[in-house]
């Protein structure tokens, strides 16, 4: 990529998943012209990452200080040139409050699911050419159904935290192996 390739992450209220994904696929693309982000729809302005999902960030090498949480704004899905969210609903959320983005918004696991066993024949070179195939491969994954959520682990147990932190881990790294 020569110019800067953003990409926004979102999730719910900007505490566990997005930021975690955020700072995983900020150090696995950190030689790269990819800027990442992230927000929540129902953010916790200015908080910082939930403890636990902290300690699943440094568990996977990813550092987790001087993380603020950060509401969603229209705006910030229109500017992101690929919007990846923790589920379905969050991704139906975005497209719904900026429907431009319909066709470079996917859920890290479904992005992941596509660029990895891409059905169309490979990944492009070009990060655009590859999500406009995307969007239109899109149904070729969706009989997955829940298995392209990431859950929410905010409030639950260590072993929640642990078993969302590797599913997020698994798709930033086929995500940032693409993009990189």
């Amino acid at each position: 990529m020569s110019e800067p390739y953003d990409v926004l992450v979102v999730c719910v209220g900007n505490l566990c998943r997005s930021p975690l994904a955020e700072r995983l696929l900020v150090s696995r693309l950190a030689s790269t012209e990819v800027r990442v982000a992230s927000a929540g729809l129902h953010a916790v302005v200015g908080a910082p990452m939930d403890a636990s999902a902290a300690a699943e960030l440094t568990r996977l090498g990813g550092d987790p200080s001087e993380f603020e949480a950060r509401q969603l704004t229209a705006r910030m899905a229109t500017d992101a040139d690929l919007v990846l969210t923790a589920t379905r609903a969050i991704r139906g959320q975005v497209v719904a409050t900026a429907p431009a983005t319909l066709k470079r918004t996917f859920t890290l696991l479904e992005l992941a699911a596509l660029v990895e066993a891409p059905p169309w024949g490979g990944p492009d070179g070009d990060a655009a050419e590859t999500i406009s195939r995307a969007a239109d491969w899109r149904a070729s994954v969706s009989g997955l159904g829940n298995a392209l959520d990431v859950p929410d682990p905010i409030g639950r147990s260590v072993q929640v935290h642990r078993a969302a932190a590797d599913l997020a881990d698994r798709a930033t790294r086929v995500i940032a192996a693409w993009l990189s």
